[in-house]
């Protein structure tokens, strides 16, 4: 009697991996133990740098602030204390939009940090 090897689910098992290589380079794409050596890889760097993104994104809000801040004669510091004391609760990521995009609503903001 012929050995049977499960041919489908290991065929299964190994396309798995290979539509994940897609857009690889060369043997990277094709090669099913590179590709799936590659695709484990890339796994662990998107998990890595998940945690990186909003680590990254909060220094650019706080960068932004900051220059913001600095055009108005404050120092970013003393421009959250402010807003702390004030008791104004805006995260980052707002008052960056705010410093960006919407100038005079930001040195309002700015102005009663000063005051407190």
């Amino acid at each position: 009697m012929p050995r049977a090897t499960n041919v489908p689910a290991t065929r299964r098992r190994r396309k798995k991996w290979l539509r994940r290589a897609k857009g690889f380079f060369g043997g990277r794409r094709r090669l099913y133990r590179t590709a799936r050596e590659t695709v484990q890889r890339a796994l662990q760097f998107a998990t890595a740098h998940r945690r990186q993104k909003k680590r990254q994104f909060r220094n650019l809000w706080t960068l932004r602030i900051n220059a913001a801040c600095r055009a108005e004669g404050i120092s970013y510091s003393r421009f959250i204390a402010g807003l702390k004391r004030a008791r104004i609760e805006l995260d980052r990521k707002s008052l960056a939009d705010l410093a960006v995009r919407n100038g005079e609503v930001f040195k309002k903001l700015v102005a009663i940090a000063k005051r407190n």
